[in-house]
């Protein structure tokens, strides 16, 4: 294994060990993106919101993954619900980057 994908791998490993963890899962999706590993980022998120649907960050980069693999439609959906959530949750942080992100795909 490469020194740079052993925290994708211990993530893997910490999946497996408490598959209902949504915070693994939202890591294992990050360390994907990192990677540019998009379908399997938008695996993980999607993961994260099955066991945790309120979790802005999850949402927001779930379009991150979408936009990279070309779906622009399941991307501002998932934004649009991670900017909501945010919104309700006080997720300020979330909710501006959000819509940096809806405002580059011209969605107001």
């Amino acid at each position: 294994m490469s020194d740079e994908r052993w925290k994708l791998e211990q993530l893997k490993e910490l999946a497996q060990l408490d598959p209902a963890d949504p915070v693994v899962h939202y890591g294992l999706g990050c360390e994907h993106l990192r990677f540019k590993e998009y379908e399997e980022a938008a695996a993980c998120f999607r993961r994260t919101l099955e066991l945790k649907p309120d979790y802005s960050a999850a949402h927001r980069d779930l379009g991150k993954a979408l936009e990279k693999l070309g779906q622009t439609e399941p991307a501002i959906a998932a934004y649009r619900t991670g900017k909501e959530i945010a919104c309700r949750k006080g997720d300020l942080q979330t909710e501006r980057e959000i819509d940096v992100f809806l405002k580059r795909l011209g969605v107001t």
